[in-house]
């Protein structure tokens, strides 16, 4: 069984038993949080589709807080001298899905 949830505004596939990482997320490692409801199931071939949402709660449990890939921004005017550089990590959250519904 797999669900479509929105978190932190981004529609992510979650499964039973596995982790996410999700935009970072308010709470300490270990403590329980609700994803909200989801968009849409998938349960063994029977599709359910909400409208916008079904009354069906995601809930897992925070692993870490983790920092993405950097991602370097390079900017150069040619001829003029000018070259700027700039990277960025992007603040993740590791969430491991507890139970679907």
């Amino acid at each position: 069984m797999y669900a479509i949830v929105n978190i932190a505004g981004q529609q992510t596939k979650v499964e039973a038993n596995r982790f996410v990482y999700a935009q970072r997320l308010a709470g300490n490692v270990g403590d329980s949080v609700e994803l909200g409801n989801a968009l849409m199931t998938d349960d063994n071939g029977t599709l359910s589709i909400g409208t916008p949402e079904l009354n069906i709660a995601v809930k897992g449990t925070i692993i870490a807080h983790v920092q993405g890939d950097k991602v370097l921004v390079f900017k150069k005017k040619r001829r003029k001298g000018y070259k700027k550089l700039n990277g960025h990590r992007q603040q993740f959250t590791k969430v491991m899905i507890d139970s679907i519904g």
